[in-house]
């Protein structure tokens, strides 16, 4: 996190607030920062599926907010693409929704979405990833045509697509009803935080659901400490932030690629390509380390065991004889640390090999 967002949140820590003027302010200048027409902090981006699903089955009614998860009788079930399902997407079912799962895991059609649509559909559920085919912005635009042309609402989930941040504002301008995005990651607030935007009316219902009332958000509240902290982060959270840590990135990219290769070892500088639908909401450099691992006597997975095992510990993806180094996680001078290491490593490795060789 930032600094300015630790003093603001140790400030936050010594007053005495009104929670639910403070979740109103906070969602007006998150709401302005996003373009949306209101915005709602929540416990991470799953609570956000959470109470954005039961918002949509219940609305401001507080008869069925207090039903749930006993839905039987309401419009319960959101319809998904099978191609968008994953361990997150059962959030959804907490408040008592049933998922309605539509295509093959390889794709789906606009008549695949119609199709399932009943009069028990509450909304259409929508996971976004910024390059991948059938989750990206022109895929999005299709459910957001549907979505209007049924009077459906519409929830995306974008918990991880920052960066790039013209998703901060772009996903809701399509027209899409709900947008959960997580506080942490890129933007840098508190990581158990997350927040909501879209429609006014929703994201009223929303609220209803949520601390300090007695409905199903309950559980899930968010302390003035963490709302002030995201407001903060959001606020710092500029293009011109965002292109200044890009620069740091390759800086610390551009040392690896510079002070790693040897014999046996391959350094490259890599970056997901969006034409090939490779992944690009993490779309920074990284370094790719591959080992000959015959050459040196030892393989890339015990490379990446004694990183983690060592003091500080270091976690780097790991496939086949290659390592992956993020420079997204690492504070200034901890590449120097991880080139050490893995020197040291490496040395070993040789030593253990000239002794047996002896």
């Amino acid at each position: 996190m930032l600094p300015e967002v630790v003093e603001a949140m140790n400030e936050a820590a010594k007053a005495f607030v009104d929670m639910e003027e403070l979740h109103r302010r906070a969602g007006e200048i998150i709401a302005e920062i996003t373009g949306a027409e209101a915005a709602y902090v929540t416990s991470g981006a799953a609570a956000a599926l959470v109470l954005a699903a039961a918002a949509c089955m219940t609305g401001n009614n507080p008869e069925k907010m207090a039903q749930i998860p006993y839905t039987e009788g309401f419009k319960n079930e959101i319809i998904l693409p099978l191609m968008h399902d994953n361990v997150y997407a059962r959030n959804l079912t907490i408040p008592g929704v049933k998922l309605v799962k539509v295509g093959t895991k390889n794709g789906y059609s606009p008549e695949d979405v119609e199709r399932a649509i009943t009069d028990k559909t509450a909304a259409l559920a929508f996971v976004f990833f910024t390059s991948r085919r059938g989750c990206d912005m022109e895929a999005l635009k299709k459910m957001v045509k549907i979505s209007k042309k049924h009077n459906i609402p519409l929830i995306v989930d974008a918990a991880a697509e920052l960066p790039p941040i013209e998703n901060l504002t772009g996903i809701v301008a399509t027209g899409a009803d709900l947008v959960a995005y997580s506080g942490g990651k890129d933007i840098r607030g508190p990581n158990d935080t997350g927040f909501i935007i879209g429609r006014k009316d929703l994201i009223e219902a929303i609220a209803a659901h949520g601390c300090p009332h007695h409905y199903v958000g309950r559980p899930m509240k968010v302390s003035k400490e963490q709302i002030v902290g995201l407001v903060v982060a959001l606020q710092h959270y500029t293009p011109e932030a965002v292109q200044a840590r890009r620069k740091t990135w390759e800086r610390t990219v551009q040392y690896f690629v510079r002070e790693l290769p040897s014999d046996g070892v391959k350094v490259e500088r890599v970056m997901p390509n969006p034409a090939k639908h490779e992944y690009s909401a993490q779309g920074w450099p990284k370094a790719r380390v591959t080992f000959d691992e015959n050459r040196l006597g030892i393989t890339a997975a015990e490379v990446n065991r004694l990183l983690r095992n060592g003091d500080p510990p270091i976690y780097a993806p790991q496939s086949g004889n290659q390592i992956t180094l993020n420079p997204q996680c690492l504070q200034e001078g901890e590449e120097k640390i991880i080139v050490e290491r893995l020197k040291q490593i490496l040395q070993q490795a040789k030593n253990v090999g000239i002794e047996g060789n002896a």
